[in-house]
């Protein structure tokens, strides 16, 4: 007997696509949130307190970072044309990138820093046709040198943030810090689920408690009323310097590895057979439309992320449409006056003790994605990580090293970042092709399953 063929409008929809009833997916999108929250909160605050931005400022830069982020969960949710995974992710600011777009802030100021994330989108679309080639620049090996630096230069940032920017801190803003990073840590430990996943962001919330009762500082919302509506160009035009973008464009570049490993996951965990070379471009092209905006309302790029992943698995809930859910609430969470306006209060060495944890993570999904890598063995991995990340340490170490050098090479030289990852990139091929018992960098792909979003 022959097969029929079931008409493509009669097939069952895969769990993906399968559409959720209100009354399920309203506290299912919420508790996409709550897991995510923390992070784009954060962020802002540590962008806020690292340039000095005044409390109206900082709620304006959170309300655009809430709904650059519920637009990203749309669009790659949902998907336009070749835009976007039609997968179940959200999208935060990176953690590495806003430490990168910080170095550069500090170091060019912050219009150089905002054209830095406009040629490091723009950069990220140019290449996703070369996309096959310029993944294999990055394997676990170099991609852990670059977050392992990027997580180190950031504890020192986030330190700034309690010292001041003498580096001379106060007992008491130092005792509220360490309190803040304490209360992270119970949380983390004594809570499960959602909550567990919130520990940044109740961390926080204890913090300022402590802060206000005890008199260690101070809770000041930002005044105003209405809208809190996001600036455009916060910082003014942006300054366009390639050599001072350097940072970014190497770290655009990186990502496509990471956005490999994600979409591969979460296509896998939402039942859907992966297709790389057709999904991971349509994630990457969402990723660099939503960092471009971001770089006009003052944020720096913008990542999809794997932290909603482990929800899909607990809750067997795989519905893309739930993050599109989750999406619509963080625009409207994004509008939000009295939200922002008093999460923009909070004390500054509540933030940088957070910030601590949070960059200290970075360092350590470092060392994660290096013990992946060939370090052992007649292989050269242990030698190219050790002579990267010697390169990445110098500026950091000794930071008048490359003050007798010329502008361009002491802005490539002078960061950690770009220093080390250009050396693991340069290693990787040279000794990687003649080094006894490898294979050779551009042997394979570098192995999705596990890469996190730094």
């Amino acid at each position: 007997m022959t097969d029929i063929p079931v008409p493509a409008a009669t097939r069952p929809a895969e769990p993906v696509d399968a559409r959720v009833p209100l009354r399920r997916l309203v506290p299912l999108a919420v508790q996409h949130v709550l897991a995510m929250i923390a992070a784009p909160v954060s962020t802002v605050f540590l962008v806020a307190g690292t340039l000095r931005m005044p409390p109206g400022a900082t709620a304006s830069l959170l309300s655009a970072v809430l709904l650059l982020c519920g637009a990203g969960a749309l669009l790659q949710s949902l998907g336009v044309w070749r835009i976007g995974g039609r997968l179940p992710f959200v999208m935060l600011p990176g953690g590495a990138a806003t430490a990168l777009f910080l170095q550069i802030a500090q170091e060019h100021g912050a219009p150089t820093a905002t054209g830095s994330v406009l040629l490091a989108a723009a950069l990220l679309l140019a290449v996703l046709p070369l996309y096959t080639r310029v993944v294999r620049l990055f394997p676990p090996l170099v991609m852990g040198v670059t977050v392992l630096l990027i997580g180190i230069a950031m504890i020192r940032v986030a330190a700034r943030l309690v010292t001041g920017p003498d580096g001379t801190g106060e007992p008491r803003a130092v005792l509220l810090a360490a309190l803040t990073v304490a209360a992270t840590l119970a949380a983390y430990v004594l809570l499960r689920g959602v909550w567990r996943q919130t520990s940044v962001l109740i961390g926080m919330a204890a913090g300022t408690v402590v802060a206000v009762t005890t008199g260690l500082g101070s809770f000041a919302p930002a005044a105003g009323d209405g809208f809190a509506l996001p600036a455009f160009l916060p910082f003014g035009p942006p300054r366009f310097d390639l050599v001072a973008a350097l940072p970014l464009l190497v770290f655009s570049l990186t990502t496509l590895a990471e956005i490999t490993g994600q979409t591969v996951l979460n296509s896998e965990t939402a039942g859907r057979t992966p297709v790389p070379e057709r999904d991971v471009p349509r994630v990457a092209r969402a990723d660099a439309l939503v960092s471009l905006a971001g770089g006009l309302f003052g944020t720096s790029l913008m990542v999809t992320s794997a932290e909603n992943i482990g929800i899909g698995r607990l809750t067997g809930v795989r519905s893309r449409f739930v993050t599109a859910g989750a999406g619509v609430l963080l625009v409207v969470v994004g509008l939000a006056t009295p939200v922002s306006r008093a999460l923009a209060g909070i004390p500054e060495a509540v933030v940088g003790g957070s910030s601590l944890v949070v960059y200290a993570v970075i360092a350590v999904m470092g060392v994660e994605m290096l013990r992946r890598a060939d370090l052992s063995g007649p292989g050269t991995g242990s030698l190219t990580a050790a002579l990267a990340l010697t390169m990445g340490l110098l500026p950091l170490l000794s930071p008048q090293l490359y003050a007798g050098f010329p502008d361009w090479a002491r802005t490539i030289l002078g960061s950690g970042v770009v220093a080390g990852t250009l050396t693991a990139v340069l290693l990787t091929a040279l000794l990687g092709r003649s080094g006894p018992g490898r294979a050779g960098p551009r042997s394979r792909l570098p192995s999705p399953r596990r890469q996190p979003r730094s």
